[in-house]
């Protein structure tokens, strides 16, 4: 088990950010910045604090532990002129300031941008919602779940003869919480360089659809929108998941000519490469029910363990469906090191993701983990006592 550190260096370090954002896309955001050493403040308000600690399970708060660690919570009654001056006099102090009300919430406290910038001009403010600061939708409040479907992405996940499937996760979040730190640390360097902050204007809708941006290339060229297909590809084949005679399901990709070639030499059919239906990747994707039904058949004849010991041994790429519960002990996640066990208060300890990506030179660290609702309160306004108004 690992223990936090707060004396572990980072490259953000000195980098002040003020988080008044709640749930996903903004804790996305600076736990991203916090890991790598910025001094993260979250800023809530007395008894429920960012609406993610209320995502428990079992009483614990799984989501805040994970996505609050390396943060500090300060509790602001924003409503009353004290709060307001002390955030005021923080953002004089800080390089980084995030927020996802809806449009013109920040401006309802008087707290535009323009008057952020006057007090910080060097400040970067990070703007998150649903559909972005301008446009017809601005005014609407933008959950991800919202975003996922009407982006396109819901339209192309799942399988065509049923209904178009959501993620199972705050995945327009995550998303938009990796772009906007890319966002921060473009904005920061201009800031830094040349002393003018700026707002960056982060939508979830934007953020989301640019995965699946190529579907509006496709469309201009046939005049269809891609149809669901389920665990297969649109525009490659064999790609599927496929049930091993274990129960066991191992996801196998031949999205290279190559590597589809050696896919059937593999399975023992070589006369396959030269037959018109499968020679050629168009010709598989225009056939990939029938070349699914013959893969499927060798890989259900044989166990999980024996389909990734043969495609491995052939240099196919095939890998295991797992479970997190697979993955815990996976001799992969654990030379990796892809989930560490850190500390915790109640729990003892809880298994969470590594700092992502790694740098070589200026890697990040665990400082802190993610706190309890006020719990740096008085220290950072000690602190803030001690900076010139």
């Amino acid at each position: 088990m690992k223990q936090f550190d707060a004396n572990t260096p980072g490259p953000l370090q000195g980098v002040r950010v003020l988080d008044l954002s709640r749930l996903a896309a903004g804790n996305m955001l600076s736990v991203f910045l916090a890991d790598f050493g910025a001094d993260v403040i979250k800023v809530e308000r007395a008894g429920a604090g960012d609406d993610l600690r209320s995502w428990r399970e079992k009483g614990e708060e799984i989501y805040w532990k994970v996505y609050g660690r390396n943060k500090r919570s300060l509790v602001l009654d924003l409503k009353s002129e004290d709060g307001m001056r002390q955030l005021r006099k923080l953002v004089r102090h800080s390089q980084i300031f995030i927020e996802n009300f809806v449009p013109g919430g920040l401006e309802k406290m008087g707290l535009a941008p323009e008057h952020l910038l006057q007090l910080n001009p060097a400040l970067v403010i990070v703007r998150i919602s649903g559909w972005g600061q301008t446009g017809p939708y601005s005014h609407k409040p933008g959950f991800g779940t919202l975003v996922e479907a009407m982006s396109g992405f819901a339209y192309l996940n799942g399988y065509p003869d049923r209904p178009p499937v959501l993620p199972p996760l705050a995945l327009a979040d995550m998303v938009a919480g990796v772009y906007g730190a890319a966002g921060v640390l473009t904005a920061l360097r201009v800031a830094e360089k040349e002393g003018r902050g700026q707002v960056v204007d982060l939508s979830l809708f934007e953020s989301i659809f640019s995965v699946i941006a190529s579907e509006a290339a496709k469309y201009q060229l046939t005049g269809v929108p891609t149809m669901r297909a389920g665990n297969q590809s649109t525009h490659t084949a064999p790609r599927n998941v496929y049930r091993c005679s274990d129960g066991q399901f191992v996801a196998m990709s031949g999205s290279m000519q190559s590597m589809a070639m050696r896919i059937l030499d593999t399975i023992g059919r070589p006369e396959l490469k030269t037959d018109p239906r499968y020679a050629t990747n168009d010709a598989r994707v225009a056939h990939r029910d029938e070349l699914d039904a013959i893969i499927g058949a060798f890989i259900g004849a044989r166990t999980q363990a024996e389909n990734l010991a043969l495609f491995e041994a052939a240099g196919v790429t095939v890998g295991p469906v797992c479970s997190v519960a697979d993955l815990i002990d996976h001799p992969y996640a654990k030379g990796r090191e892809v989930i560490v066990e850190m500390e915790d208060r109640s729990m003892g300890s809880v298994p969470m993701h590594n700092i992502v990506p790694r740098l070589s030179h200026s890697p990040g660290g665990f400082r802190r983990p993610a706190p309890a609702l006020g719990e740096h309160t008085a220290e950072i306004l000690a602190e803030l006592d001690r900076l010139p108004d």
